[in-house]
């Protein structure tokens, strides 16, 4: 027996061993083990499947995110924008208010100041008249006849009145 070169019976048995070995494995281990590939083959394409939904869903995430973002960028110019429209608005009206209140001050002072100014005047006017009537009466108390004693008689009571009490 040689070592390199098997046997004729050796040759039978090991071609008799592996067809029964082959047709047992046909018959109830291949169709297992190619069920279970074919179940691994659909689970990797499911699982595939459902990484590329999560990819786009993902992407649409983001997208939307974006969106999101842009727009409530959009709302916050909007708002500054608005914001300082109604600064501006403020700030004018309150201008306007203020000068109409200085103005109203401005008309009531002046007017104020005419009323005070007319009052002086009667004030006055009453007290030359009052004035009048009392040097008219102290003149003819004395009954003076002469025009130039008359007129001396008249500037020193006017000089008296001018002096203070």
């Amino acid at each position: 027996m040689n070592l390199i070169t098997p046997d004729s019976g050796l040759i039978f048995w090991m071609t008799l061993i592996f067809a029964i070995v082959f047709t047992i494995l046909a018959k109830f281990g291949f169709p297992i083990i190619t069920s279970m590939i074919d179940k691994r083959q659909e689970s990797i394409e499911t699982s595939l499947r459902d990484a590329q939904k999560a990819r786009e869903e993902l992407a649409r995430m983001q997208q939307e995110r974006l969106d999101m973002i842009n727009e409530a960028q959009k709302q916050q110019a909007l708002i500054l924008s608005q914001a300082a429209q109604q600064r501006q608005a403020l700030l004018t009206k309150s201008q306007e208010d203020a000068q109409k209140q200085a103005a109203q001050i401005i008309e009531n002072a002046r007017l104020q100041i005419e009323s005070e100014r007319e009052n002086a005047l009667r004030q006055i006017r009453s007290q030359v008249g009052e004035l009048s009537v009392s040097i008219a009466e102290k003149i003819l108390q004395r009954e003076l006849t002469d025009p130039k004693a008359q007129a001396q008689y008249a500037d020193t009571i006017l000089s008296d009145i001018n002096k203070p009490e």
